[in-house]
């Protein structure tokens, strides 16, 4: 593995490089970073080129300006597009695949540069604005955010995680941990703020082009897990997938299944990836 960074406007992104192939862009969720998926990486490594980051603001991905800066989506797409753009050989297309608030980035990117890309795997985008029930969702939101502010980010987190059906499992103890992976969890605590305060409601306010990507249907799974089928995690994943009439895929474990179920995940993932490379390209498992 190889690490690096790319200067893009206003932040220096950190990212990392594993494995030979087709470029395959993996996108952490919100408040996440490139060592998230090291569950996952090494098997898809094996057929594909890995590239990992850190979302400009996060751990290692530094901004530009000391003052704090909503997140928005088309910004995160289009620091993804950069890479892409550096690390794609011309010609060639990538797949992209992104996990939570990265799968919300994952579909913006593919409405706005699909030339580039083959195939992206969008698992339980928190894209709340496309419910039925959006409005009492954005209350929701709402409340978390003024819990943040009000109270701290355990209180904060305590009830997101409440309000989302308790899907999601707490972040292990970095002393019982590798040192890769112990930096990680200390870097995630240290994100935990700046999501709240500048990400939670630009992601889940999003609203995916639906015009366009019904148009690009070929090119993308909408996804969820198994172990939050009936919970808020699951259901923009399922909405969307009805509004572009497109199959719903559901993958082993919950929202971070990745790391909930990571070799059965990572199998289920490669198949799927795999099965798209050989559409244009004859390829050997």
């Amino acid at each position: 593995m190889r690490s690096d960074t790319l200067k893009v406007p206003g932040a220096t992104l950190y990212y990392e490089v594993r494995g030979h192939g087709p470029v395959l862009l993996l996108l952490p969720g919100s408040g996440g970073d490139a060592a998230v998926f090291d569950p996952i990486a090494d098997t898809l490594a094996e057929h594909f080129t890995v590239v990992t980051l850190d979302p400009r603001g996060y751990s290692r991905s530094v901004l530009d300006s000391a003052e704090p800066v909503d997140q928005q989506v088309s910004v995160q797409r289009d620091d993804a597009y950069r890479l892409l753009e550096t690390l794609t050989p011309a010609g060639e297309d990538a797949y992209v695949f992104g996990g939570s608030g990265g799968a919300v980035v994952a579909i913006d990117l593919l409405a706005h540069h699909p030339e580039r890309l083959r195939l992206v795997i969008a698992h339980e985008p928190p894209c709340f604005a496309v419910l039925p029930d959006a409005a009492a969702q954005k209350a929701f939101v709402d409340e978390v955010y003024t819990l943040f502010r009000t109270q701290g980010v355990a209180a904060a987190g305590a009830r997101f995680l409440d309000g989302i059906g308790a899907t999601m499992k707490g972040m292990p103890d970095p002393a019982d941990l590798p040192p890769r992976t112990a930096e990680m969890i200390h870097r995630l605590h240290a994100n935990a703020a700046p999501m709240m305060a500048n990400e939670l409601r630009p992601i889940t306010s999003y609203l995916p082009n639906e015009t366009a990507l019904a148009t690009l249907t070929d090119r993308l799974i909408l996804a969820a897990g198994r172990e939050t089928r009936g919970h808020l995690p699951h259901r923009p994943a399922a909405t969307l997938a009805a509004h572009l009439h497109l199959p719903l895929t559901e993958f082993p474990g919950g929202h971070s299944g990745f790391t909930d179920a990571p070799t059965e995940f990572a199998d289920q993932l490669l198949d799927l990836l795999l099965a798209a490379e050989r559409q244009i390209r004859p390829i050997r498992r």
